[in-house]
């Protein structure tokens, strides 16, 4: 009798642990979001999930205006501080991609184009003055200055 309750109930487990996999597996095939990032340069769109922008031509015919020299490399963005891989590529994807462009953009507008890009949590208040520093070579002030921050805010 014994043998046959464990037999039945090493049974529900196999059948629950069965379910609880075919319910996951129902879940994460549900269709992905589609998120549109328009910025001055074109059309961004990024599939949820993926995590990576992939270029949509633009819907006007207008020419992209690119504001840094054609062949100028672009800067390591993450190297300020409070700026992670994702938003240095929305910032990429917005025009801004050297020390130089983010220096010269308002705070305003860098909260307005994190908003687009459903980014709420950063506060790029610092992110100008640093990237001046940055621009300018002035390696030892940046640091001296980050080590003033805490995730790129003052403390």
């Amino acid at each position: 009798m014994a043998r046959s309750i464990r037999s039945v109930l090493l049974f529900a487990l196999a059948a629950a642990s069965l379910l609880a996999l075919l319910l996951w597996w129902w879940l994460r095939r549900q269709p992905e979001e589609e998120v549109i990032l328009r910025t001055k340069l074109g059309t961004i769109s990024r599939v949820r999930g993926i995590g990576k922008l992939t270029p949509v031509p633009p819907e006007t015919s207008e020419p992209a205006q690119v504001s840094r020299e054609a062949g100028a490399a672009a800067d390591d963005l993450k190297r300020i501080a409070g700026i992670g891989p994702k938003i240095a590529g929305v910032l990429q994807a917005a025009g801004i991609d050297t020390y130089a462009q983010l220096a010269t953009t308002d705070v305003e507008r860098l909260e307005q184009i994190l908003g687009e890009a459903g980014i709420r949590v950063a506060d790029p208040g610092t992110w100008p003055e640093q990237a001046g520093l940055a621009a300018a070579g002035d390696w030892d002030a940046l640091a001296r200055l980050q080590s003033q921050l805490k995730g790129g805010r003052r403390v």
